[in-house]
């Protein structure tokens, strides 16, 4: 069975931890500041902000990375609580973010070109590389997912946050590959400096 053609990037997945550990869904409650109005989505990458809430991360290189959002709850403005994919920006109270937040997680990510557009020339030379984060499109309101990616310019920058473990040989095109398996280099919790 063929493998669907991956026309877009879809923000970061979890898939395992290093070593070949299973990720077993464990995630933690993050708050949201109440006038935090910045939409995040599933999959988009989060740092904890000097007051102790999550924030979604919008830099590509030099960021501290907390986790994974995975979704959150809050009250809206029905005053009703809410379960969502993405965390609105606005018009909310008593807003967590849903956080998997393990240091040693590895995530499942498109490559993709600085315009967005997922990227298939990536070779088997890019694992072990540095990669940016690339944050060309906005994440999805109706489906709540992000569109957040790998970008596609690999080196060894150390101020580059992701490290390419391994490629996905399932979605592998004739050109090279589309989707990698990261790792984070700039976790906050492997920060000594800290927030």
């Amino acid at each position: 069975m063929a493998y669907p053609t991956l026309d877009s990037a879809y923000g970061f997945k979890p898939v395992n931890l290093t070593g070949g550990t299973s990720y077993a869904g464990s995630t933690r409650r993050i708050p949201i500041d109440g006038s935090y109005n910045t939409a995040m989505f599933n999959g988009d990458l989060v740092t904890i902000a000097a007051d102790g809430t999550a924030t979604r991360i919008t830099g590509e290189t030099g960021v501290k990375i907390a986790g994974v959002f995975l979704g959150c709850e809050y009250t809206n403005a029905s005053e009703q609580l809410e379960f969502a994919q993405r965390y609105p920006g606005t018009s909310v109270s008593n807003a967590f973010a849903v956080v998997m937040d393990n240091p040693s997680v590895l995530c499942k990510v498109a490559i993709v070109a600085t315009d967005g557009a997922v990227d298939d020339t990536l070779t088997r030379a890019a694992v072990g590389q540095n990669a940016k984060i690339e944050q060309a499109l906005a994440g999805v309101a109706t489906s709540g997912n992000s569109r957040l990616g790998l970008d596609k310019a690999t080196n060894t920058t150390n101020t580059f946050p992701l490290r390419i473990i391994d490629l996905v040989e399932e979605t592998k095109t004739v050109n090279g590959y589309v989707e990698a398996i990261v790792k984070f280099n700039t976790h906050q919790y492997n920060d000594t400096t800290g927030v």
